[in-house]
């Protein structure tokens, strides 16, 4: 844990992601990145020079798989105080709409649903797991399918909602999650999302494996560049 630790400061520290009396709604999907995430935040709170509350924060899609139980269950291992928000998501995306590339719109309602929840609970902040190949993999689709050099922010203020969103897990390589979570025998939740591991994100992430193997420096170089032109406040 203490590498996935230092990995996290160094990001909240380089981006002044969480100040005193902050109340963070942690984006808890039941994944490695989102549980890795939470564990790790818990723990910072022990010693970490900001004073600052937390509570998992949980949108339940609608899917057949979504195991509420084990939510709760990982929560209450680390006394972290979990809210389970339950949406319509799946009837509205995939039996109403039957979108063929529904990914934008799903992330689209969770976000204002996370959104609300965050309002109605008190918090100024929501954390959300993105790891550094999140970046890398969104930094691809742009470039690929938008023809814009960008990715996520890792930190952003939303103007309406008066929430700021942060990544703390923004300089971790995705390899380091997997290690812990095995090291640590940490048990995740099974992927309920019918398009795991067909979307255009999947592509990516073999695209980026792919590159790595053939150009060593590659994932380096992409980090470089983002942080050299200071893409969404990305900064060296």
């Amino acid at each position: 844990m203490q590498k996935i630790l230092g990995y996290m400061r160094k990001a909240i520290r380089a981006y002044d992601m969480i100040q005193n009396g902050d109340k963070i709604a942690v984006c808890l999907s039941g994944g490695k990145d989102s549980i890795t995430m939470l564990k790790g935040l818990k723990m910072l709170q022990t010693y970490f020079d900001k004073d600052f509350e937390i509570v998992a924060v949980s949108v339940n899609p609608g899917f057949e798989f979504f195991n509420c139980e084990f939510l709760q269950k990982t929560c209450a291992e680390i006394d972290v105080p979990l809210i389970i928000e339950h949406s319509d998501i799946k009837q509205i995306v995939f039996d109403i709409r039957e979108e063929k590339r529904p990914c934008s719109l799903c992330a689209n309602i969770r976000r204002g649903i996370l959104n609300s929840v965050a309002i109605r609970e008190g918090c100024n902040k929501i954390a959300l797991g993105h790891n550094e190949d999140d970046a890398l993999e969104t930094l691809l689709m742009n470039l690929f399918l938008t023809g814009a050099f960008s990715t996520f922010a890792p930190t952003s203020y939303m103007d309406r909602s008066k929430i700021t969103v942060i990544r703390p897990l923004i300089y971790t390589p995705e390899k380091e999650i997997k290690k812990f979570v095995k090291r640590e025998h940490i048990e995740v939740m099974n992927k309920a999302c019918p398009m795991d591991g067909v979307s255009k994100r999947e592509y990516m992430k073999h695209l980026l494996s792919t590159l790595n193997s053939d150009i060593p420096m590659c994932r380096a170089n992409l980090l470089g560049v983002i942080k050299r032109n200071k893409i969404n406040g990305w900064h060296e």
